[in-house]
């Protein structure tokens, strides 16, 4: 049977779901239009590759499309997916893991930008040798506070869903984000009263 005509306004995720699961394949590209951006972030906050995040955003709308039947609504559909693409972004940065410690130099030579987000007032005043310098301290804040963060600075996800993809309490998620922007500013403090960021 077919379904009827998408409304993309209209219609919502779980009514998709139904329809996609139904064989409308419509209704998939559908959720994939919706959701690709934010699967993208949520992998680049992981593996720091633009590259690499855009592999792992195919892979995860792949593994769902063939997983739809084990969604049972228990959280969103965006939820379910970040989930997906969150793993999966950590399976691909374990396996890097040990070529990286091999034949990667532990210099950071070049830092990929994390995730678009809308820079603080003070961060459009300095220089750009002073961006990549705040973008080295950020890469060096333990993860339990830089996944957090960068997390919520992409604008893509509420707290309860990063602690959904973390696998922590919300009011932890929230904790943690605020922890490493305390921890970030700290450095850039320090940096810049020792002299070497470039930043007044």
């Amino acid at each position: 049977m077919r379904s009827p005509p998408l409304s993309i306004d209209g219609v919502s995720d779980a009514e998709l779901v139904e329809r996609a699961r139904g064989g409308d394949r419509d209704a998939f590209g559908e959720l994939v239009e919706r959701h690709q951006q934010a699967v993208f972030r949520t992998a680049l906050v992981a593996l720091r590759s633009r590259e690499e995040a855009e592999e792992v955003a195919q892979d995860a709308f792949v593994a769902a499309m063939q997983k739809l039947d084990d969604f049972r609504g228990e959280a969103s559909f965006k939820t379910w997916l970040l989930t997906i693409a969150w793993h999966k972004a950590l399976d691909r940065r374990r396996r890097a893991a040990e070529w990286f410690r091999r034949f990667v130099s532990r210099d950071e030579h070049e830092t990929p930008e994390p995730a678009s987000a809308e820079p603080s007032h003070e961060q459009a005043l300095v220089d750009e040798e002073s961006r990549k310098t705040i973008r080295r301290l950020l890469h060096k804040l333990p993860a339990k506070y830089r996944e957090p963060l960068l997390l919520s600075l992409t604008g893509d996800h509420t707290f309860e869903e990063i602690a959904a993809l973390l696998g922590v309490p919300t009011g932890t998620a929230k904790w943690r984000a605020m922890e490493g922007r305390r921890l970030l500013r700290d450095k850039v403090r320090r940096k810049a009263h020792a002299g070497r960021g470039g930043l007044r």
